[in-house]
């Protein structure tokens, strides 16, 4: 992942601003920590307005790390890029493109400048991957902004006191610049002045509840190419293995194809063959346990870090300002990640695979075992999908990115979650008294004995948080933790403190405080989503169980489900 920050149709100064952007860009240096590139313009508006656009690109070099430095620029230099992502698809739309242009580099990202000299901002639909990008044409005065179609990667964007647009990756270069700004919407572009979303699927545009019923295979295959597209990479990875469903099966895939290289569609040895995976916990965490299985089936070179309940608590503040949040599940999941970010970097790894997506897309969070028919399961899968670029996707990003390290997650493919959104949700319902567990069908598409993916004791393994699975005591720690800090008086003046969001628990109280030491700015406490409780990231789930209500506690062990037996349905 890397950082990008960009202004456009800025009155101010141009060397007083290119030397601002600069100085604003080291915000973000973190998420790029390898080369950093600046791209200054001068346009004339129609009034006769003369503004300034200056892109500014801190680099994280994963693909072409020899070439490929940004801002990236056509043959002229007049139609400028800087973005955050990867096009895994680029091959395909670079041939139609070479006949007429020339590629300087062979960044998976440069295409997108040329699809803009062709087509115009029409062509963003087209693109297969992740990405959050600015692109300005100086010949036009044309602005171009995107986001992928789920928010997997991060951007900001805000208006300074001038009326330029700002954007960036991270809402800390914004804060002292933009009075207001937000997160830019998942799957939209900013074109021609105005916003609108261009990703359209049916599973978000329409009500009618889908009826698809995938073989095994097809599911299989579907993840198998999802994963398969991502190990493009010409540097070290990884894969985190946390020893649950999710991160296993993306692990075992990777761990299949690791020994060729995608760039060439397989036909050559892999340039680091050997997956390391990575693994983190409390010293007896079920997390760790589990992973140790799966890594001895895969063959990987396995990596197990213990931190302490102390190394987390010492790490709240940072891991705030990283994350930029304060929600309480985020913010519980998110320190033993940054914590094992900082490992893996350590490692010489600049890539890993996870497996966040899974559990929005097939109902695999335990209160989802509540829903009480497949058409409310439905809705709040969608519900939880497009939410994600305000939790899971944040947190994985963002807590990597702290370290110079990206997160690649296949299970919010594109192309897989057509397929995978399109499942009768009757086939993703839970029924613990039939035995049937979360994620059924998932599971029982990899249930291949005869070429097992998985340990059996791990492909039907329940479902837990990942602020659980690294320890119990992790939780415990923190709540004890907030009671020492946040005493009585201070918890029952909350709403007073915090009128906007107010913390429900004294845990939530102490993070907001610690957000609001490194950003006290209005626009950045109210950029920021919440979860409701209870793991559920929106209120309608609330409804599905009286004895929810009132609750505050978002861990899954909130769940009565938690505690259920399963055994295997053949």
């Amino acid at each position: 992942m890397c950082g990008i920050l960009a202004v456009f149709n800025s009155s101010e100064n141009p060397d007083e601003l290119r030397a601002r952007v600069v100085a604003l860009a080291k915000l973000v240096r973190h998420r790029g920590p390898d080369w950093s590139g600046v791209h200054l313009q001068r346009n004339t508006m129609g009034n006769g307005r003369r503004v300034v656009n200056v892109l500014a690109h801190e680099r994280l070099a994963i693909v072409d790390p020899e070439g490929g430095a940004q801002p990236l620029l056509n043959e002229t230099g007049n139609v400028a890029l800087s973005v955050n992502g990867e096009i895994y698809n680029h091959r395909q739309l670079e041939e139609s493109l070479r006949r007429e242009h020339r590629f300087a580099t062979r960044s998976d990202c440069e295409v997108i400048v040329h699809l803009y000299e062709e087509r115009g901002a029409g062509f963003v639909d087209d693109l297969d991957g992740v990405f959050a990008f600015v692109l300005a044409d100086e010949t036009t005065g044309e602005v171009v902004a995107a986001r992928d179609p789920i928010g997997v990667v991060p951007m900001y964007w805000g208006r300074g006191r001038d009326g330029s647009v700002w954007f960036a990756s991270e809402m800390k270069a914004l804060c002292d610049v933009c009075p207001r700004f937000e997160q830019f919407p998942p799957g939209h572009v900013y074109a021609g002045g105005e916003l609108r979303r261009y990703f359209n699927p049916s599973w978000i545009t329409t009500e009618e509840i889908p009826a698809g019923t995938p073989a095994a295979e097809e599911l299989r295959a579907a993840l198998d190419a999802a994963v398969v597209k991502r190990l493009m990479s010409d540097v070290p990875f990884g894969v985190l293995l946390s020893g649950g469903l999710d991160s296993s099966l993306v692990s075992s895939i990777v761990a299949r194809h690791a020994d060729r290289r995608v760039e060439d569609k397989m036909q050559s040895p892999a340039w680091w063959p050997r997956v390391h995976s990575f693994c983190i916990g409390l010293e007896g965490a079920p997390d760790l346990e589990n992973a140790r299985r799966v890594a001895e089936l895969l063959g990987t070179a396995h990596h197990e870090y213990c931190y302490t309940v102390q190394e987390g608590l010492d790490a709240l503040s940072d891991v705030i300002y990283h994350i930029e949040t304060y929600d309480v599940t985020t913010v519980r999941a998110s320190t033993p990640m940054y914590l094992m970010a900082r490992k893996i970097k350590a490692m010489g790894v600049k890539m890993v695979f996870t497996g966040e997506g899974a559990d929005e897309v097939f109902g695999g969070y335990l209160y989802f075992h509540k829903a009480p028919n497949p058409e409310e399961l439905f809705r709040e899968t969608v519900r939880k999908v497009r939410k994600l670029h305000h939790y899971d996707c944040l947190r994985a990003n963002k807590s990597m990115a702290a370290w110079g390290v990206e997160a690649r997650v296949p299970f919010l493919d594109k192309g897989f979650l057509e397929l995978a959104m399109n499942i009768d949700p009757a086939l993703k319902m839970s029924n613990p008294s039939a035995h049937r567990i979360e994620k059924n069908i998932l599971r029982s598409s990899f249930d291949t004995p005869n070429d097992p993916y998985l340990p059996e004791s791990v492909l039907w393994r329940q479902k837990e948080q990942f602020s659980d699975g690294v320890g119990y005591g992790w939780i415990d720690g923190l709540k004890s933790y907030a009671e020492s800090r946040v005493s009585d008086a201070m918890f029952e003046a909350a709403p007073h403190r915090f009128p906007v969001n107010t913390p429900q628990t004294k845990e939530a109280y102490l993070y907001r405080s610690i957000f609001e030491e490194h950003f006290p700015q209005p626009a950045a406490i109210t950029a920021v989503v919440v979860e409701p409780s209870i793991a559920c990231s929106t209120a309608t789930a609330l409804t599905w169980e009286k004895a929810w209500e009132g609750m505050a506690d978002p861990s899954g062990r909130a769940v009565d489900s938690h505690v259920a037996a399963y055994t295997k349905r053949r």
